[in-house]
């Protein structure tokens, strides 16, 4: 025994489980939307291309090897934005329909204003 092992803090538990579905809905979703929101930009790129709706600017094209390179990353990375925007909203309105409490448990709770007394 070392003069140290009573000094040793004690592993935190934690007051909630996550359950592991839960965990891989997550990894899942990390994975395919930047994929699902390449290929939109394709396919957005495309129509643009086809239809003439926005002009773009010969900075975005990229080298020849790889044509509208930055028009693609710039697309995508919209699209994951508003792609995660998007589930986060869907999100908060499932758990407000499903009667999830507004406050967890480690959550403080809410600051109640300070009534001033008045003076006679």
């Amino acid at each position: 025994m070392s003069k140290f092992d009573r000094y040793q803090q004690k592993p935190k538990t934690r007051p909630w489980k996550i359950h592991p579905v839960w965990r891989g809905i997550g990894c899942v979703m990390m994975a395919i939307i930047p994929v699902m929101s390449y290929f939109g930009a394709l396919v957005l790129l495309d129509l643009n291309a086809q239809n003439g709706w926005v002009a773009i600017p010969v900075e975005f094209t990229g080298p020849p090897a790889y044509p509208y390179l930055y028009a693609r990353l710039a697309v995508t990375i919209m699209l994951m934005f508003f792609s995660y925007g998007i589930l986060v909203i869907l999100y908060t309105l499932l758990a407000r329909l499903s009667g999830m409490q507004k406050y967890g448990p480690l959550d403080s709770p809410p600051i109640r204003p300070k009534k001033n007394k008045r003076r006679r």
